[in-house]
């Protein structure tokens, strides 16, 4: 007998699946060996394209997509995400090309706290009192951070703003998250493709260069497709607060990976302040999982 899960339940399980991807994706980005960041993008976009267009065909969904292009004066923040996340994807691949994936972590530890501003300033979100300290506790563990890197770290700073941003036009997008997704991808593939072009005449391209880097490039498309598609269904289920601290799990794993498979060197006080922000997640998640259960009990009263 299948098990039917409630509209919380089934955002939580898109996004713990979208953030878990993406907590992958340095071992991918860095399987690209010699091409560059901005050659990877625009591939990201054009096979992203592709890949949701034989989805939508094989799903049957095209109406929702004809509805909203018949639309355009509607499509604002539809573009918005577009700029967003294409930004977001650029400065991700570059910051694993120049081996600062500890910086990308802290640029995703960023991005819930970005969530829960925004949630709480434009969304008029409230949160209990320890989703409160844990929340506290976050900014203590990036204020750390920031401090002992010494410069601005722009990497972390535009990742979390992009993609903060991002959450909250998605979550106000009316289109589902496959329909939503196709349309982001549709505005950028006429700049992608132009680029694409232009590198073909400058001789920049590495596309045809070997049989492995041309296969990294199709699956890109794949690989960028998924777990924006299951992010895209937790955006529409959850609270913005929630989505943004279940997001944990993708720098955690980016941390992980910067130690442990990159070798990048981290101090025992950066290891202190990490270890701040997944206590902070602990008390989030259990403060959250109270409020679940109280709620469940009222609704059997």
């Amino acid at each position: 007998m299948a098990i039917k899960l409630d509209e919380n339940s089934q955002g939580i399980a898109y996004g713990v699946s979208a953030y878990m991807l993406w907590g992958c994706f340095p071992l991918f980005f860095a399987l690209f060996d010699g091409v560059p960041a901005y050659e990877i993008l625009v591939h990201r976009i054009i096979w992203s394209c592709v890949f949701l267009t034989l989805l939508i065909t094989l799903m049957r969904r095209w109406a929702p997509v004809v509805n909203a292009l018949a639309h355009p004066g509607r499509l604002g923040r539809v573009a918005g995400c577009a700029v967003l996340i294409a930004l977001n994807w650029g400065v991700y691949i570059y910051s694993v090309e120049t081996h600062h994936v500890l910086q990308a972590s802290l640029g995703y530890f960023l991005t819930p706290l970005i969530n829960v501003a925004l949630g709480m300033l434009i969304l008029r979100e409230r949160m209990a009192r320890l989703q409160g300290v844990a929340v506290a506790l976050a900014v203590v563990g990036i204020l750390v951070q920031l401090v002992l890197l010494g410069t601005i770290p722009w990497i972390a700073v535009i990742l979390a703003l992009s993609f903060g941003t991002y959450g909250l036009l998605r979550k106000q997008v009316l289109l589902d998250g496959l329909s939503g997704l196709f349309v982001e991808t549709l505005l950028l593939l006429p700049l992608a493709l132009l680029a694409l072009a232009a590198m073909a005449q400058l001789e920049l391209s590495h596309f045809t260069q070997d049989a492995r880097t041309l296969m990294l490039l199709l699956a890109s498309g794949v690989f960028t497709a998924v777990p924006l598609l299951a992010f895209a269904g937790a955006a529409r289920r959850l609270r913005l607060a929630t989505l943004g601290f279940l997001m944990y799990i993708n720098p955690s794993m980016q941390f992980l990976i910067a130690v442990f498979a990159f070798k990048e060197a981290i101090s025992s006080v950066q290891l202190a302040s990490f270890a701040l922000i997944w206590l902070a997640l602990l008390l989030y998640s259990w403060s959250a999982w109270r409020g679940m259960q109280s709620a469940r009990k009222q609704q059997r009263v």
